[in-house]
């Protein structure tokens, strides 16, 4: 059961990664935009029907990716001094009662909605309109994964309920690979340990420096 969940964790951070590279497309867009508007005097009608339909994939395509890192907002003013067990509880209830029913609905409406807009061929209203109906069908899709993702991690309540122990996620990388950065810069450890013992004023140099 545990590599289930963890495959499921590592599809939906390979969506999440992959749709993400749709902010450098994005801000390509952009870029280019400024300078044809601003340098070239030749602005396009569409870039702005564009920029929004990329955003909006990236926002989407996220949810999923964020869940299964648990990096959604919470108000875990007192849910952080819970024990697991109470913890999985409060989320078992809200994923039932409020998650389940709202990405549900999401995903079905989304489907007849993207439908809809693939039978009339729908574009946007512009002078030189961009098709409607592909990005539409990300509604549903981000639902989709939204929903596998949510069955995971209340298969993961129901075994903290069972265990008292939340069961481990797969880890993404680091923002800051801190090792390469060592390299990078020719750092040591040691070098670090000494900096640090000399702004704590426990170095002997820094001792001294304080006499």
């Amino acid at each position: 059961m545990q590599k289930l969940l963890l495959a499921v964790d590592r599809l939906s951070t390979w969506i999440g990664q992959f749709f993400a590279w749709s902010i450098v497309l994005l801000t390509l867009g952009i870029s280019y935009e400024v300078f044809s508007r601003y340098v070239l005097n030749n602005p396009h009608d569409w870039a702005l029907n564009g920029q929004i339909m990329l955003y909006g994939t990236l926002f989407m395509m996220a949810g999923a990716y964020t869940l299964a890192k648990a990096g959604h907002v919470r108000g875990d003013v007192l849910y952080g001094f819970f024990q697991p067990r109470t913890q999985a509880s409060i989320d078992l209830l809200l994923y039932l009662v409020f998650f389940l029913p709202g990405i549900v609905a999401l995903t079905w409406a989304g489907w007849t909605y993207a439908n809809e807009s693939l039978a009339i061929r729908e574009k946007t209203f512009s002078a030189t309109p961009l098709p409607l109906y592909p990005f539409k069908f990300i509604i549903p899709l981000a639902g989709a994964m939204l929903l596998l993702q949510g069955v995971v991690e209340i298969v993961r309540c129901v075994a903290c309920l069972k265990t008292g122990e939340w069961p481990s996620r797969e880890q993404d990388v680091e923002e800051v690979d801190v090792d390469k950065l060592k390299q990078m810069v020719h750092v040591k450890d040691e070098d670090i340990e000494a900096l640090d013992r000399f702004v704590t004023g426990t170095a002997p140099a820094a001792q001294e420096q304080a006499r």
